[in-house]
């Protein structure tokens, strides 16, 4: 009997091989497991905030990984500090460095598949929703913060960030935007407002509901934004710097406001736009009023929203824009970017009824 040459030999090993890998993948009921699988590539742009902290003090995103080895099972991560702060001390600028580092990435690493940003939970909204505006890409933008800082009781830091890498690395994310992962929500950036001081049920979307939720380690959508936004938005991050960005300001409406507010954050602070945090029906104070159509007729653009979290603000005559159901903080948001373009009423109207 002939002997096998080592061809054969070799053949035979393979075969026997590839039995005992299809004996495998059939007893673990026909799923690749994760190291076996090519994993998406995410990167993380850090800016601080509570989702970083520990009660030693703020800590870098490796430090995170370090303490979280399971993310490693989830993506293959690329890591960007931006700043390592308090998100109430971050500025116009280190929103605007942010999404220009998000946007070079999208120009230039083809192969990252999505985008994660840390941030503290106090401006996670507001960033969010800006990077919604001017950041010009399909691919996941997932922001994501904490209430209770890392290795203290009940933390939230370790679930957000491992739930926000999950989004970010999935496909079903793709054209929804910029959102806000956080309490197994996912939020759209355009509606979600943070409401509670330390619970981590804080983020809510109020007048439309989350998009969708993370469940058994992979995210569900439920439903898509419907608004401009990202690649279909007007703005675009390679226009924008700080110097473009005009000032605005945001006035509170109360029993007898000071009508001297509004002169003074247009003569003063040299406001070009006022969003007013009105009533909840949209109107201002009695004392608001006569100085809010002086300022609206010399052309400055006065938007008026509503002072409580949720609701729709209908048209508000010919001097005023009506903001939808933005937050006056999202509002200032749109009426800054919007600021850059046209200095029209009607234009901004039509601006933020798209947006």
């Amino acid at each position: 009997m002939m002997s096998a040459t080592p061809i054969q030999q070799t053949c035979s090993r393979m075969w026997s091989w590839l039995a005992l890998a299809a004996v495998i993948f059939m007893a673990m009921g026909g799923i690749i497991p994760a190291w076996c699988q090519e994993l998406p590539t995410v990167k993380v742009f850090a800016t601080g905030g509570t989702i970083a902290n520990t009660p030693d003090g703020r800590v870098s995103v490796d430090a995170i990984i370090e303490a979280l080895p399971e993310v490693l099972e989830i993506a293959n991560l690329e890591i960007e500090d931006i700043r390592r702060i308090a998100s109430q001390h971050l500025t116009w600028q280190d929103f605007i460095d942010t999404a220009k580092a998000i946007q070079r990435t999208n120009d230039e690493e083809p192969d990252v598949d999505g985008y994660m940003v840390t941030i503290g939970s106090n401006a996670a909204e507001d960033l969010a929703y800006f990077l919604n505006l001017v950041v010009k890409t399909e691919k996941p933008i997932v922001v994501t913060a904490a209430q209770r800082a890392r290795n203290t009781l009940s933390e939230d830091a370790s679930r957000n960030f491992i739930d926000a890498l999950i989004t970010a690395s999935s496909p079903e994310a793709v054209g929804k935007g910029a959102v806000l992962v956080a309490n197994e929500l996912i939020h759209p950036a355009r509606e979600v407002t943070k409401n509670i001081f330390a619970r981590v049920d804080t983020w809510e979307s109020l007048d439309t509901g989350a998009l969708g939720i993370i469940s058994g380690g992979a995210p569900y959508f439920y439903r898509s934004p419907l608004r401009r936004h990202t690649m279909d938005s007007l703005f675009d991050i390679a226009d924008i710097t700080a110097d473009t960005l005009p000032g605005t300001e945001i006035l509170y409406s109360y029993t007898e406001a000071s009508p001297t507010m509004v002169y003074d954050a247009v003569n003063n602070a040299n406001a070009k736009g006022l969003v007013i945090a009105a009533y909840s029906t949209g109107s201002p104070s009695l004392s608001q009023v006569e100085p809010l159509e002086d300022v609206a007729g010399n052309g400055t653009i006065v938007v008026m929203g509503n002072r409580g979290s949720a609701g729709r603000v209908t048209d508000r005559g010919e001097l005023f824009v009506s903001p939808d159901n933005l937050t006056p903080q999202k509002a200032n948001t749109l009426l800054k970017l919007a600021l850059t373009l046209t200095d029209d009423r009607e234009e901004i109207q039509e601006i933020f009824d798209e947006h």
